[in-house]
């Protein structure tokens, strides 16, 4: 038997959502994360060091951009400033590096030990001094001791490589000029790509700044309204340079002051509208910035105001570059200085006077430790990954930097500073988002270079995200019992599945792919994936097991049960396609035992060597194939499909059916037959089965489709209400007592077509009427027919599932057999109200006493009703036409009732009238005895009439009587006629009895008589018919 494997491709989905069960943790150790972080510190630094020697020679570039192209994949954690580039943001963290640092000592930034230059400010150098040199180019500063970084390598001619590269970077356009070693000032403009003509602007705005206000504190200038102020057009190549620098420094105080602010503010405030038009301004043209201009004195109060704000009970300081993301996109430009340009996995040797120098900046950008250590962490992390993870180094400083943020965290506590917790929560959340893309799918990462640098890089990244994701979850309070193994748990199980569904796409990387020719034999297909499932348990053990045991007690163990587990999908999704057994189906079973025990083998041995319950609970975890019981599971793969086809047979039906019936001789919908049809062949093939084997699972087999046939049913007999298609009743009105004059005329003005019979104008009471059954009333009477239908064949269906008949036989299908009986009762209800009430509404509600009673009789009405059912028997299956025909009965006599209590405006009654009315119902009774062979008999057409037939009885009675009657039946029910208006009308509730003083009281509002009139004016106030 050949099988088309499209099944084992939509297994991938199925794999897709296997819930990852998560063992249950182990309590740490306070206080243990930040020995667990060190030590993987020390570790990450003892990894392979020839094998980074050489590989960061390959990762390194001088050229930024391929940094960045590498970096695309590790997007920015923090948010972005849309008006401000990585470009803008780089130069305008220079600035403020530069402007911070002004005040620091006076060391010469050029030259040989002589003063600064004129028109120039001094270095920003904070006593750091000349470095490079052969003693700093070898001798580690004490931050690369702390965080485990080398110092740096030799050059091959034995000069440090710091020092020959920027010495030689005065190059040969200044002959006359002795070379030096560069101080760290110019190591950082270096690092930061700062042209010397930039450089140069800077220090001249910072020289004319600081003219007379020699202890004013660099955190209140507001550095580019102070360059905007002191450089002119003249110091820029040409006019349109200089219009984009302006705009940028404007944009600069848009992102601080108004789009990122560290205070709250108010977006209409009048210093943020100030400023604005300033910003429109500058962005069409370069605007003056002299003393005299009245744009610049604007764009100043602007500033100012929005600068020098503060939140109440802090002092008054001057913010303009401390909100964020602004101050940390900024912040993290300056520390990422601290690589070489030359080696980008190199920190240089000046690290230490670089960091004192960037440190300067804090109260400018609002920078805290805790935050420093946040972004300091992130950087080394990016470093490592942006470099190709090739220096091992890199990744051990950034787990250095960690055990001072998870201190930090800690001591945070309930102070929840916002910007610290954002940046935190950024910092360390795009950590562990990038390290888990990864890890969840380790497999495919590292599993293509097996062993090595892979693994190696592989640890890495799990002590990298396992660190940063303990403390987020000790910050958020989630970090308690066993974090690092909970998450390697999951990372095994998220990888193997992962690993499996790519066995199972494209096979171990081999030419014949498990599902590469669609038309192999399934079970030589398992048999294959079976092999290939247990090598793949083979390479987990052999290779990335002994990695994952340092956080996991029994990686192996937990693999092999999501192996087992993926491969259990997939064999159960084979066994869901086969209804017989075969020796396919045994070959199969066979392999998967094999594959079964050599899986719970792993498991064994890999819990035996721990003692952790953990790994005891990992065994509970893998749930056996349970071949034995398949054929039983067959059995029910059987019935669920054949009733998954009836349940898709009637979602079919909800979606397309338009009850239209399939033949005159089959008037039923073919949903319908359908499904019956499908359920009849179901059954056949169960009673094939042998009895030892179905008597298990019949029950089953009908409570399935007894929900399906109760589903449809319901469906079917969805049409409605014949509250529908009621008409309202009119007020109550009393009759108007025309004059005799009025009367005649009225008579003369009668229809033709309601002329009486005898009538010259009547010739139209002899043309026998078109039947009016609209499509929509036809339809609902296909559902009554497709209704009787189904009754019919689940009866028939019982029959044959209690050969032989049974004791317990009769309660089959027995509430499928209760709603079809009730639901064509209530089908036959709609469909009768709407074809009188709808359809016929002309001839008889609306058209029967309209003007008259002799005028406006109802033998054209029943005309036209035995043309009507004249019409529908044909349509009506045999068993439908005596509920139908029933329920057309009941229909009418309730319109010939609303004709004589609510017939509205149109109709009134004198008592002479009683005779013909009693008249006409005879004659509707008569109708219906005579419709058809006897489908309603005559005492049910007597009964059905009783209620008629007494309203008729009341008509004969005199005005005076019916106000006794009233009044009498008032008072039983509650009530009384009181006088002077004030008796309440009594409540309608459309059941038309005799002795309902509701009934009664329509009977005197329908009497065309004096006596009525007076009556129902003084005791109700009724208004007279207009």
């Amino acid at each position: 038997m050949r099988w088309p494997l499209q099944f084992l491709v939509t297994s991938l989905g199925v794999l897709a959502g296997l819930p990852p069960k998560l063992p249950i943790a182990r309590a740490r150790p306070p206080g243990c994360l930040s020995r667990w972080l060190c030590r993987a510190g020390r570790m990450m630094g003892r990894h392979q060091r020839s094998r980074s020697a050489s590989a960061s020679s390959t990762a390194t570039r001088s050229d930024i951009t391929e940094l960045d192209f590498a970096a695309a994949d590790l997007e920015s954690p923090f948010s972005s400033v849309d008006a401000l580039g990585p470009v803008e943001l780089h130069e305008t963290a220079y600035e403020i590096f530069f402007m911070s640092c002004r005040s620091s000592g006076a060391a010469p930034s050029r030259g040989n030990g002589s003063g600064a230059a004129d028109g120039e400010v001094s270095s920003p150098m904070a006593g750091a001094g000349a470095r490079g040199g052969a003693g700093a180019g070898v001798m580690g500063g004490r931050v690369k001791k702390a965080l485990g970084l080398r110092p740096r390598r030799l050059s091959l001619g034995g000069q440090p490589m710091m020092a020959r590269t920027l010495s030689q970077t005065s190059g040969p356009g200044s002959p006359g000029r002795s070379r030096r070693p560069m101080t760290s000032a110019e190591i950082m403009r270096q690092q930061m790509r700062v042209t010397d003509q930039s450089d140069a602007r800077l220090r001249r705005t910072l020289m004319r700044t600081v003219v007379g206000q020699v202890g004013r504190r660099p955190e209140t200038i507001v550095l580019p309204l102070e360059l905007l102020r002191q450089l002119k057009p003249a110091e820029f190549a040409d006019g349109e340079e200089y219009h984009q620098w302006q705009f940028r420094q404007v944009k600069l105080l848009e992102a601080g002051l108004i789009l990122h602010p560290s205070l709250p503010l108010d977006r209409l405030h009048s210093a943020v509208l100030r400023f604005r038009e300033v910003m429109r301004a500058t962005e069409i043209r370069a605007i003056d910035t002299g003393k005299s201009s009245e744009v610049m004195r604007a764009l100043t109060s602007a500033v100012h105001a929005l600068s020098w704000r503060s939140s109440g009970a802090a002092a008054e300081a001057c913010h303009w570059a401390d909100g964020y993301p602004l101050n940390v996109l900024l912040y993290c430009s300056l520390l990422q200085a601290i690589f070489d340009l030359r080696e980008s996995t190199v920190v240089l040797d000046e690290v230490d006077e670089l960091l004192e120098l960037i440190k300067k900046t804090w109260p400018t950008l609002g920078v805290t430790r805790a935050v420093h250590n946040a972004c300091f962490a992130w950087v080394f992390f990016r470093q490592y990954v942006v470099t190709g993870q090739a220096e091992p180094d890199l990744a051990a400083a950034a787990l250095a930097v960690l055990v001072d943020v998870a201190a930090d965290a800690a001591a945070q506590g309930s102070s929840r500073d916002p910007v610290y917790a954002r940046v935190f929560l950024s910092a360390l959340g795009g950590m562990q988002e990038w390290s888990e893309k990864r890890l969840l799918d380790y497999h495919d990462s590292y599993g293509k270079c097996i062993g090595g640098t892979a693994t190696e890089s592989m640890e890495i990244l799990l002590s990298l995200a396992l660190a940063a994701g303990k403390i987020i979850a000790d910050r958020e309070g989630t970090g308690d019992g066993n974090f690092a193994g909970d998450r390697v748990d999951y990372y095994i199980r998220c990888s193997m599945k992962s690993a499996f569904t790519k066995i199972l796409e494209n096979g171990l990387g081999e030419t014949d792919s498990v599902i590469t020719d669609r038309d192999s034999d399934p079970a030589s297909v398992l048999t294959q994936l079976a092999g290939d499932t247990e090598q793949l348990a083979m390479l987990e053990r052999r290779s990335f097991s002994p990695v994952l045991r340092r956080w996991h007690p029994a990686p192996v163990a937990v693999a092999a049960v999501t192996l087992h587990g993926c491969f259990g999908v997939v064999l159960r999704r084979y066994l869901g396609k086969v209804t017989v057994l075969t020796e396919e189906l045994v070959r199969v079973l066979h392999t998967a035992s094999r594959l079964e025990k050599a899986l719970a083998q792993m498991t064994a041995e890999d819990a035996a060597d721990c003692d952790d319950g953990r790994a005891k609970a990992v065994v509970g975890d893998m749930e056996p194939f349970e071949v034995e019981s398949v054929v039983m599971g067959l059995l029910k793969a059987w019935m669920d499909d054949k009733l998954g086809l009836a349940r898709d047979c009637l979602l079919r039906a909800r979606d397309t059916e338009s009850w239209i019936p399939k033949s005159k001789e089959e008037p039923f919908a073919g949903s319908g037959m359908e499904l019956m049809k499908l359920a009849r062949f179901t059954v056949e093939e169960f009673s094939e089965i042998p009895a030892s084997a179905k008597e298990e699972v019949v029950h089953d087999l009908v409570d399935g489709l007894e929900s399906i046939f109760l589903d449809y049913i319901s469906f079917v007999a969805s049409c409605g209400s014949k509250h529908s298609y009621l008409p309202p009743l009119p007020p109550l009105t009393r009759c108007n007592q025309d004059s005799g004059f009025f009367r005649l005329w009225k008579k003369a003005a009668l229809p033709t077509c309601q002329a009486p019979e005898g009538s010259p104008r009547g010739g139209c009471s002899h043309h026998a009427p078109r039947p009016t059954i609209s499509r929509g009333t036809q339809r609902l009477y296909v559902r009554l027919n497709t209704l009787h239908y189904v009754l019919t064949h689940v009866q028939a269906l019982d029959a044959s599932l209690s050969s032989p008949p049974s004791s317990s036989s009769s309660a089959r299908f027995g509430r499928a057999r209760d709603a079809a009986a009730a639901s064509i009762s209530a089908v036959a209800e709609v469909a009768a109200h709407r074809l009188i009430f709808l359809d016929s509404r002309h001839s008889l509600y609306q058209g029967l006493y309209a003007s008259g009673v002799g005028g406006a009789r109802i033998r054209p009405a029943l005309r036209l009703l035995r043309q009507n059912l004249s019409f529908l028997l044909p349509v009506l299956a045999d068993r439908a036409q005596p509920a139908a025909v029933r329920e057309v009965m009941r229909a009418s006599l309730e319109a010939f009732l609303m004709v004589l209590l609510a017939g509205g405006n149109e109709r009134s009654f004198a008592r002479a009238d009683q005779a013909a009315v009693e008249e006409d119902l005879r004659s509707l009774k008569r109708a219906f005895c005579t419709c058809g062979e006897g489908l309603v008999p005559e005492d049910v057409v007597a009964r059905e009439a009783g209620t008629a037939e007494a309203v008729v009885d009341l008509m004969a009675r005199s005005t005076e009587c019916l106000i006794d009657a009233f009044a009498a039946a008032a008072s039983e029910s509650g009530g009384g006629e009181g006088g002077g208006g004030g008796t309440p009308l009594p409540p309608t509730t459309r059941k038309w009895e005799p002795a309902d003083p509701n009934t009664i009281l329509r009977v005197l509002c329908h009497r065309d008589d004096e006596a009525a009139n007076q009556f129902l004016k003084r005791t109700f106030q009724l208004a007279r018919r207009r």
